[in-house]
Parts: C-alpha cells; sequence; structure tokens
C-alpha cells in the first residue's frame, strides 16, 4: 500500500509497507521548495539508513544509522528522473535491480557547497564520495546493502563496498 499525506503545500510523507518485495519499513519526506526527497529506511537485511536526494545541488547521500559517516555522489540523468517522480507522485513501471557503490578510500568530502539538507544529516560526520561500479569482484567484501522502493514501483538495493586504494 501507498499512502500520502500531505503536510502544508511544500512538504509530502510517503510511506510504503506491505509489499513482498518492499523494505520493512520505509517512509519519505518530501520538500518541494528546497527539491529534495529525504527516505528513512529498515532494510529486509534489517540496516537502517537516511537517503537523501537533493536536486538542486545535484547530490545524493547515502547515511547509514550503524555508522558515523556519510557517502554522498552526483545525481545522473535517473536519478532526476526519479526525484521529478516524487515531487510529483506519478507511476511508472515495475522494476528491481542491485546497484553497486564503491567507497572511494581517502577522500573525505568538505561539506561547505554541499547545502544545507546535506550539512544537516550529516553534522559532525565524515563525508565519503562514492561512485557506481559493476560489482566489488571476488576479492573485495560488500559490507552494506540497504533496500529502497519508490512510488514508480522501482526498488533498488544498494550494496556498499571499498574501491582499492
Amino acid at each position: 500500500a501507498l499512502t500520502l499525506c500531505q503536510a502544508g503545500a511544500q512538504l509530502g510523507r510517503i510511506t510504503l509497507h506491505g509489499e513482498q518485495d518492499t523494505p520493512r519499513n520505509q517512509t519519505a519526506i518530501v520538500d518541494v521548495s528546497r527539491s529534495t526527497v529525504t527516505y528513512y529506511i529498515t532494510s529486509r537485511s534489517n540496516h537502517s539508513a537516511v537517503v537523501l536526494y537533493d536536486s538542486q545541488h545535484g547530490y545524493v547521500c547515502y547515511r547509514p544509522a550503524e555508522q558515523r559517516a556519510c557517502y554522498l555522489r552526483t545525481m545522473d540523468h535517473e536519478d532526476r528522473e526519479t526525484t521529478q517522480v516524487m515531487l510529483s507522485a506519478t507511476e511508472q513501471r515495475t522494476k528491481y535491480y542491485r546497484e553497486f557503490l564503491g567507497i572511494v578510500a581517502g577522500e573525505q568530502v568538505d561539506p561547505k557547497g554541499l547545502g544545507e539538507a546535506i550539512q544537516t544529516l550529516c553534522e559532525q560526520m565524515s563525508i565519503f564520495w562514492v561512485r557506481r561500479a559493476d560489482g566489488p569482484g571476488k576479492q573485495r567484501l560488500i559490507y552494506l546493502c540497504i533496500d529502497i522502493c519508490f512510488p514508480s514501483n522501482i526498488c533498488v538495493s544498494i550494496c556498499f563496498y571499498y574501491l582499492p586504494e
């Protein structure tokens, strides 16, 4: 079931629940005025995380609850489309896939210039760049996966690992 409750003209809350392949619990806060969508997720893998899509500044930021770190990457065309779907709450096709994000070791990000939403989310935390990759390879272990589903019926299992230095 998908429910949307308007909390004023600028903010919306979307809750996904009851679907077999969706996360255990997921809520999205849509802030139209700041062009952000913030997901609060508890995955089937029992990991909690916050995922922030900031289309105004062009970043996607991941903050796993179990860690004192944030992971950042620049938005691509697909991310912008997904954010637009959330901001307009329209339906699309059903799709499930796995995405691998490699953490770039030693590349900490200066929070200045990232925008207020990311600075607030990652306050007093280290921020590291991540980038999409084909997969970690046999020599690299995946250490964290987050399952996220969008109202467009697209579900993604996002898995993190460290890139070779």
